[in-house]
C-alpha cells in the first residue's frame, strides 16, 4: 500500500514522527512523506526533522506565508501535483493545520481514501482557523483516529458511523516518551530576543522554580490593549517567579510593532527568546512548575508530565485535558492568582489519559496493515478499538 503521509506546520512533526518510525521496514505499506513548507523557518521546521530524526520528504511543496487562502490554494495546487504523479493508496493528515484540511480536500476530490489523525477534536469555536480545519477535514474524510473519548462522541454526533472510528492513542506522547531522554541531555542555555544578555538554566532560572509560556492566538496577541495587558500581567507574574518565553515570531513582532518592547525591559525575570527546537522545548518543559499558555499541544504534554498547566482561553478542543489531567482553563485576569496557587503547592494534578502511553503508532501501523482503511469496509471487520490494544 502506497500511503502518503502529509506534515506541513511545526505541531504536525510530533505526530509525523512516530508513524514514520513505525513504518521503518515495512513490507506491507510503503509511506511517503510530504513537508507542504507551511512552516519555513529554520526553527519552525527543519530543526524539528533533525531532532526528531524524521527522514527527508520525499516531496517539498515549499508554500510558504501567505493568507489562509493564498496558502490553501497554493497547497492544493501543489500537492495535487503528488497525487497525480504518485497515485497513493491512501493519504494521512494529523492534526488541524491549514495543510491538513487543504490535502484532504484534494484527496477526497480525486477519490483517494484520506485517514484524519486526531480527527474528533472540537473546541466550538469558529474563530480560530484550526476549528474550520478539523471541521472541513472530518466532514470529508474516510478513517477517523482519535486520541480521547470525547472526540469519538463529537465525529458520532456530526454522524460519522462508529465502525469508522479507532480511538488509538497521542501520538505527541509517543514522541515524548521516545525522546525524553535525549532532551533532558540538551542545553537550556538562551539568548534574550530583547536585550544583549544570555540566560542560562541553573543560574538565572531553576529546576522547577520557573514558569514556561507559549502565546500566539490573536485574541491574546494581535491587538495593542490585549497583548499590553498580557505583558503587565506577564511581569506582575515575573516578579514572583521567573518566566522563560520561547516566543512565537508573530507574538514578538506584535510586540516590536506595538512599542511594547520598553515594557518587557522592565522585568529581569521575564525572559523572551527565540522559538526553540522539539528538544530544547520538551527539556524546557519537563523541568517546570508549570506551563502558561494559550496553546494546543502544550496541554496534552504537560497532561503526561503531570505539570500544572493554565490554559488562558475560554475553551479547549482537548477536553479530557481538564478532566483527566493537569490543565485549567482560566481567564486573563486570572492569571496571577492561578499562578500563586501553583506556587502554593495547589496546582492541578491529574492522570494520563487511556492509550497515552508512547505505543500509539504501533497500533495505527497494526490497524493499516489490516488493510482497512482502503480495502475493506469497517462495518463488515468487526474491528474495533478494544482489539487494537
Amino acid at each position: 500500500m502506497k500511503l502518503i503521509l502529509v506534515a506541513g506546520a511545526r505541531p504536525n512533526f510530533m505526530k509525523i514522527a512516530p508513524i514514520m518510525h513505525a513504518l521503518e521496514g515495512n513490507t506491507k505499506i510503503h509511506p511517503m512523506l510530504v513537508h507542504t513548507g507551511q512552516h519555513y523557518d529554520i526553527k519552525m521546521s527543519e530543526q524539528f526533522f533533525e531532532d526528531l530524526r524524521i527522514p527527508k520528504p520525499d516531496y517539498n511543496l515549499e508554500v510558504g506565508s501567505a493568507s489562509q487562502a493564498v496558502q490553501t490554494a497554493r497547497i492544493m495546487e501543489r500537492f495535487e501535483k503528488v497525487c497525480i504523479d504518485e497515485s497513493p493508496d491512501a493519504v494521512l493528515v494529523v492534526g488541524d493545520v491549514t495543510s491538513t484540511a487543504a490535502c484532504t480536500l484534494v484527496a477526497a476530490k480525486m477519490g483517494i481514501k484520506t485517514i484524519h489523525y486526531e480527527a474528533g477534536l472540537r473546541s466550538r469555536d469558529r474563530s480560530m482557523p484550526e476549528e474550520i480545519n478539523r471541521l472541513v477535514t472530518d466532514s470529508i474524510s474516510d478513517i477517523f483516529i482519535t486520541t480521547s473519548k470525547d472526540a469519538d462522541e463529537n465525529l458520532m454526533q456530526e454522524g460519522v458511523p462508529s465502525e469508522n472510528i479507532y480511538m488509538l492513542g497521542n501520538l505527541m506522547i509517543d514522541s515524548l516518551v521516545v525522546n525524553r531522554e535525549r532532551a533532558s541531555a540538551t542545553e537550556l542555555r538562551f539568548r534574550l530576543l530583547h536585550e544583549e544578555r544570555e540566560i542560562l538554566f541553573g543560574r538565572d532560572f531553576m529546576d522547577g522554580e520557573y514558569g514556561v509560556m507559549t502565546f500566539h492566538r490573536p485574541s491574546n496577541v494581535d491587538t495593542p490593549e490585549a497583548l499590553g495587558r498580557l505583558i503587565g500581567i506577564w511581569g506582575k507574574v515575573s516578579e514572583r517567579v521567573p518566566l522563560v518565553f520561547p516566543i512565537h515570531p508573530r507574538t514578538f513582532k506584535n510586540i516590536q510593532n506595538f512599542g511594547l518592547l520598553e515594557e518587557i525591559e522592565k522585568y529581569p525575570n521575564l525572559f523572551l527568546i527565540e522559538p526553540l527546537g522539539y528538544l530544547q522545548f520538551m527539556n524546557l518543559v519537563q523541568h517546570s512548575k508549570f506551563a502558561l499558555t494559550d496553546s494546543g499541544g502544550i496541554q496534552e504534554e504537560t497532561t503526561y508530565l503531570n505539570i500544572p498547566c493554565l490554559t488562558v482561553r475560554p475553551n479547549t478542543e482537548r477536553p479530557v485535558t481538564i478532566w483527566e489531567g493537569s490543565n485549567k482553563l482560566i481567564k486573563v485576569e486570572e492569571i496571577y492568582d492561578e499562578v500563586c496557587l501553583v506556587l502554593a503547592g495547589k496546582g492541578k494534578r491529574g492522570v494520563v489519559p487511556k492509550f497515552w502511553d508512547g505505543k500509539t503508532a504501533n497500533r495505527m501501523v497494526a490497524l493499516l496493515e489490516g488493510g482497512v482503511p482502503v480495502v475493506a469496509n469497517f462495518a463488515t471487520t468487526g474491528k474495533n478499538v478494544t482489539e487494537m490494544k
